[in-house]
């Protein structure tokens, strides 16, 4: 008899992602994305046009960072022997991206369960991002849907 993954799960339970936000990541991220605003890759025009003094993250790879700090949340449980059920992202919702984040700036996820629902198969997280004074930079909430394994797998 298996047992369930979502059992472990627990609220309140946290966990943490930080990086510092460089010059590569704005780049690989324009490149796979095909986002090459000037809001994020020319300083230039940052400099002359904006207030900020220099150009800001991309709000989709904060998403992404959002989504390192899931995958850490779960790392503990995916490798159980004998687990029912593996955690899947369902989706974000309530995103929002409070205020720019810099180049240089070091961001830190924190990914708080919220809630779990045995019925439905699914917990519910707020993730937070800070940056190196504590500055919320951005939020959102992450749902993880919690699948049944085939019974054939669950052994």
């Amino acid at each position: 008899m298996g047992k369930s993954g979502l059992d472990t799960v627990k609220v309140g339970d946290t966990y943490k992602f930080a990086k510092t936000v460089g010059e590569t990541d704005i780049v690989m991220f324009a490149g796979i994305t095909g986002d090459f605003s000037d809001t994020h890759v020319n300083d230039q025009y940052m400099k002359e046009r904006s207030n900020l003094g220099g150009r800001i993250a991309h709000g989709a790879l904060l998403v992404g960072y959002m989504s390192t700090v899931s995958t850490i949340s779960i790392a503990h449980i995916i490798h159980q022997e004998g687990l029912t059920d593996f955690p899947v992202s369902a989706g974000y919702d309530k995103i929002r991206f409070l205020k720019p984040t810099l180049l240089g700036d070091t961001i830190t996820c924190t990914y708080t369960v919220v809630s779990v629902d045995k019925e439905k198969g699914r917990s519910v997280a707020k993730v937070e991002v800070t940056n190196q004074t504590g500055e919320l930079k951005a939020v959102g909430e992450h749902i993880m849907r919690w699948a049944k394994k085939l019974s054939s797998n669950a052994a």
